[in-house]
C-alpha cells in the first residue's frame, strides 16, 4: 500500500483526466490530407475540425437557388406571379458531389478528423426551397463523411432559436437531425449552440443560404424585445434531443460565450451529453506577460467538466493558426515554426520608434510561443488536482445503472462484500457506535442478559465480519466484556467467518448459519465459569443486549432492513436492548438526468421493467431541479457574482429499532408500509427524468450516516459505501419557470414481497392565492415486478 501510495505521488499525471484538442481549420487552410493532420499534430494538437464540403460547393449550391429564384422573378414578371405559385415553384435537386466538392478522402487520419457541415444552409428557413436545398446539402455531407469513416460529424445549430421556435424551423431543424441520425448506423452527431443565447442572434456569413429567403417567407413585423433568456440555448437542444428520443448518438457541442454564465447554467448543461466545448480567442485573456489565459472561473467550469464519466473535448477556433507545412504545398506568406519570420524592415517607423515614443509606449509582451493558447490548455491539464481515493474508486461507476441487492433471496458474491469494506468512513463510525454503546452499558451499570455477565452482542449479517471485528475491537477498547454472536445465511461467507473465528478472532465469536428471522437466539448450553447476572439454566436461550446490523440499502429499507429487523426483535431484551442503527430516514429529491434516461430507454429493450426499477447509482451527469440559493461564489468574472444554489430534498418516512409498537406474533407486514407527498419549487424550467433518493441513519447517540447531499459532509463526509438510488419516470416531465413538482410516493408491501410506487405531477407559475395549473406527468410507476423478496 505505501508502494502504490508512492508511485501515485510520483505520477499525479496518471489520476488527472487528459484534455483531447482540437484546432478548427480556416478557410483558407489547406485540404485534410494525411500530411495536414500529421503536421497539426505535430504543434501538440490531437485532432482537426475540417469542413466536409469546399467554397467550390458552397458556390455551386448559391448559382442553383439564384437560377430558381430567378425563374420565380420571371413568371413575376411576366405576370403568371402569386402567392399560390410561389408556394408551388419546386425545389431544385442538389447534384451529388463530385471530386472538387469536397477535400475528405478515406484515409489513415480519418479518425482524427472532426467533420464540419456546412454553416451557411439553414434548415429552419421557412422558405420551402431554402429548407429544402439545406436539407439536401446536409444529407449529401453527412452522408459522405459517413462513407469516409468519419465518426463525429458537427452540425452548427439553429442561428435564432426564437425565431425557429416561433415558425416550426426548430422542428424542421430536430426532424433534419432525425434523418442525419439514419445515415449511418456508426455515425455520431454533435449539434454545435452557444452555452447561452448571446450568440444567437447573429448576422451569419455572406452566402448563407437565409440570406435569399423570398420576402413572402420572412417575418412582416418586428419581434418586440425579449428579457434575457440564458436557458433559451438549452431549450432549443431540450426540443432536439425530445424530438430525436434522447438518440444515444446524438450529443451536443457547446461554444463558451465571453462571459462566464451563471452556475445554474454551468449545472444544466453538465448534464447534458456535452462531447465539445468550443473555445474562440475571444474568450481569453492576456495575463502581465501577454500570454492568453482563461479567468478562475472558467478554469473552475473546466476542472468540473473534466471530471464527467465521459469527458468533452476541445476545440479551438479563431486562435493563431497552424502554419502550412512544405508537405502541404505551404503558400510563401505562411510561417514556419522552425524557420520563423526574419522581421520588420529597419526602415519601419512602428517596429523602431524612437526613445521618446518608446518611453510612452507600453512594454510589448514577450510571447514567442507559436500555438499559446493551445499551450496553455495543456498547462491546465497538469495544473488539475489528483483524483483523490473516493474519486479513483468510483472511476467507471459513475452513471452506471445497478439494480439493488437483493440479499435475502440472493447469496453476494466475496468481492460485492470487499467493495463494501473498502468503505473508509462506514466502519470507522460502526466501530464508534459500538464502543460508545458498551461504554455507556458501562458506566449506567445496566444488568446483561448474559448467563455470565458480559454484555451480549449479535451481529446479525455478518458477511465477511467487518462489524465482528469492529465490536471486538470495541469492547478491548473500553474494557467491557461481550458475549459476541455472528450470524449468516450465505453457506460461502460463512465458510470464511470459520476460518476469521479460528485464526483472528481467537474463538471468541460464536457463529450461527442461518435465516435472522428464524433464530431462536443465543443459546446457553455449559454452566458458566464466572458468577451470574442472571438465572439461565443451562439448555435455554437468552436474550440480546446489542443488535448490529448492516442492512441499509441506498434508500435506507429498500433492502429490507426494517422486516428483517422485526422478525429478530423479539430476541432482544424488552426493557433495555438497543439496536445499531437505532433509526433511519429516507429522503428524495427531482432530478434531470438525461443520460440515465437515454440509459434506462436502451434497457427497456430487452427489460421492458426497466423504466420501473429503482436502480442504484452513483449520479453524476444530472441537475437538481428544485433549489435554494445559500450564497454567492467567490470565483466570479469582475464586476459580477453568481448566487450558489443548495437541492431542496425532502424526508419520505422513517423507520426505527426496536419498533415502539410491533403487533405481537408478525401476521403481516402492513405496518412497515408507508406513503409520502411533498412539492418542490423549481426556480427555473428544466425537465424531471426521474428521483434520487438517499438516507440518514442514527447509529447511537451523535454517531450518524448520511448519503444526503444536504447533510453528508457534516455527518459522514467521505463515505462510499452506499451511492444514491434513483426513481426513473417513463416520460419525462416538463416544468417550467417559477414552476412545481408535486411527488406522491408508497412503501407497498404484502406477505411475500417490498416494492415501490411514485408518481410525479407538474404545475406551473403561482396564479395567485397559490393556485397553481396542473401541466403534466401524473402516471403511476411500481417496481412490483422488481419487487425485494421476503
Amino acid at each position: 500500500m505505501a508502494q502504490d501510495t508512492a508511485q501515485e505521488a510520483e505520477n499525479p499525471a496518471d489520476t488527472v483526466p487528459i484534455f483531447c484538442v482540437g484546432y478548427q481549420e480556416s478557410k483558407s487552410s489547406p485540404p485534410p490530407s494525411p500530411e495536414r493532420v500529421r503536421h497539426v499534430q505535430s504543434f501538440n494538437y490531437d485532432m482537426l475540425a475540417v469542413p466536409i464540403t469546399t467554397t467550390q460547393f458552397h458556390t455551386r449550391v448559391l448559382k442553383l437557388i439564384s437560377d430558381t429564384l430567378a425563374e420565380g422573378d420571371s413568371r413575376s414578371a411576366n405576370g403568371n406571379f402569386s402567392f399560390q405559385s410561389s408556394q408551388d415553384l419546386v425545389a431544385p435537386k442538389v447534384p451529388s458531389l463530385s471530386p472538387s466538392d469536397s477535400d475528405l478522402v478515406p484515409n489513415e487520419t480519418i479518425s482524427q478528423t472532426l467533420a464540419l457541415t456546412s454553416s451557411w444552409i439553414d434548415v429552419c428557413s421557412q422558405d420551402p426551397i431554402i429548407a429544402s436545398v439545406s436539407r439536401q446539402v446536409l444529407a449529401l455531407e453527412v452522408s459522405y463523411a459517413a462513407f469516409c469513416g468519419v465518426t463525429y460529424v458537427v452540425v452548427q445549430g439553429p442561428v435564432d432559436e426564437s425565431v425557429c421556435s416561433s415558425d416550426g424551423g426548430l422542428m424542421q431543424f430536430a426532424r433534419a437531425m432525425q434523418d442525419a441520425l439514419e445515415v449511418g448506423p456508426y455515425i455520431q452527431i454533435v449539434v454545435r449552440l452557444p452555452m447561452v443565447n448571446d450568440n444567437l442572434n447573429n448576422a451569419g456569413e455572406v452566402g448563407d443560404l437565409g440570406r435569399f429567403a423570398r420576402a413572402e417567407y420572412l417575418k412582416s413585423h418586428t419581434a418586440p424585445a425579449k428579457l434575457k433568456d440564458d436557458l433559451e440555448s438549452w431549450s432549443a437542444w431540450n426540443t432536439i434531443r425530445t424530438v430525436c428520443k434522447y438518440h444515444v448518438r446524438l450529443s451536443v457541442g457547446l461554444d463558451l460565450p465571453k462571459l462566464i454564465p451563471s452556475i445554474s447554467i454551468q449545472s444544466r448543461w453538465y448534464c447534458e451529453p456535452i462531447r465539445l466545448l468550443t473555445l474562440s480567442a475571444s474568450i481569453f485573456i492576456s495575463n502581465a506577460k501577454g500570454f492568453p489565459v482563461l479567468s478562475k472561473a472558467y478554469q473552475t467550469l473546466i476542472f468540473r467538466y473534466m471530471r464527467l464519466r465521459v469527458p468533452p473535448w476541445f476545440v479551438l477556433y479563431g486562435v493563431d493558426p497552424v502554419p502550412i507545412s512544405a508537405d502541404t504545398g505551404a503558400l510563401t506568406s505562411d510561417i514556419d515554426p522552425l524557420h520563423p519570420d526574419p522581421g520588420p524592415s529597419m526602415t519601419d517607423h512602428k517596429q523602431f520608434p524612437t526613445l521618446a515614443e518608446a518611453s510612452t509606449q507600453p512594454a510589448q509582451p514577450q510571447n514567442t510561443d507559436p500555438q499559446p493558447h493551445l499551450a496553455y490548455l495543456r498547462n491546465l491539464q497538469a495544473k488539475q488536482t489528483p483524483l483523490d481515493a473516493i474519486a479513483r474508486f468510483s472511476t467507471g461507476y459513475q452513471d452506471y445503472l445497478q439494480a439493488p441487492l437483493q440479499p435475502l433471496t440472493v447469496n453476494l458474491e466475496s468481492i460485492t462484500y470487499e467493495v463494501f469494506e473498502k468503505d473508509p468512513i462506514k466502519y470507522a463510525w460502526y466501530g464508534r457506535a459500538i464502543a460508545r454503546a458498551l461504554h455507556d452499558w458501562a458506566e449506567d451499570e445496566k444488568p446483561t442478559s448474559g448467563p455470565d455477565g458480559r454484555v451480549v452482542v449479535a451481529v446479525v449479517g455478518a458477511g465477511r465480519g467487518p462489524l465482528v471485528t469492529k465490536a471486538l475491537q470495541a469492547a478491548e477498547d473500553v474494557g467491557v466484556e461481550i458475549d459476541c454472536w455472528a450470524l449468516e445465511k450465505n453457506p460461502n461467507a460463512f465458510v470464511l467467518l470459520q476460518r476469521m473465528n479460528a485464526g483472528v478472532w481467537d474463538n471468541q465469536v460464536q457463529l450461527v448459519k442461518g435465516d435472522m428471522r428464524t433464530w431462536k437466539g443465543p443459546f446457553y448450553s455449559s454452566s458458566p465459569a464466572a458468577e451470574t447476572s442472571s438465572a439461565v439454566a443451562p439448555g435455554t436461550n437468552y436474550k440480546i443486549d446489542i443488535l448490529i446490523s448492516e442492512l441499509l440499502g441506498s434508500f435506507a429499507d429498500n433492502e429490507l432492513s426494517p422486516e428483517c429487523l422485526d422478525g429478530i426483535q423479539h430476541l432482544l431484551n424488552p426493557a433495555r436492548g438497543m439496536s445499531i442503527p437505532r433509526s433511519y430516514t429516507a429522503h428524495f429529491t427531482p432530478i434531470s438526468t438525461p443520460r440515465l434516461h437515454a440509459d434506462v430507454k436502451a434497457q427497456s429493450i430487452t427489460n421492458p421493467h426497466a423504466p420501473e426499477t429503482p436502480f442504484v447509482v452513483m449520479l453524476d451527469a444530472f441537475d437538481y431541479l428544485s433549489t435554494i440559493t445559500t450564497g454567492t461564489t467567490l470565483e466570479s468574472p469582475p464586476h459580477e457574482s453568481f448566487p450558489t444554489e443548495s437541492p431542496i430534498i425532502h424526508t419520505a418516512w422513517s423507520f426505527a429499532h426496536p419498533h415502539p409498537s410491533l403487533p405481537g406474533p408478525l401476521l403481516s407486514n402492513t405496518h412497515n408500509s408507508r406513503h409520502h407527498a411533498s412539492s418542490f419549487t423549481t426556480p427555473r424550467r428544466g425537465v424531471c427524468h426521474g428521483l434520487a433518493g438517499y438516507f440518514e441513519t442514527v447509529l447511537y447517540k451523535r454517531v450518524e450516516l448520511s448519503t444526503n447531499p444536504a447533510t453528508m459532509a457534516e455527518k459522514s463526509e467521505g463515505m462510499i459505501s452506499w451511492f444514491p438510488i434513483f426513481f426513473p419516470l417513463k416520460s419525462p416531465v416538463s416544468v417550467p419557470d417559477e414552476g412545481e413538482l408535486t411527488i406522491n410516493m408508497w412503501r407497498c408491501t404484502d406477505e411475500r414481497k417490498v416494492w415501490y410506487e411514485w408518481v410525479v405531477e407538474a404545475f406551473g407559475p403561482d396564479e395567485g392565492h397559490g393556485v397553481r395549473k396542473r401541466i403534466g406527468g401524473g402516471e403511476v410507476q411500481s417496481s412490483v415486478n422488481d419487487a425485494c423478496l421476503m
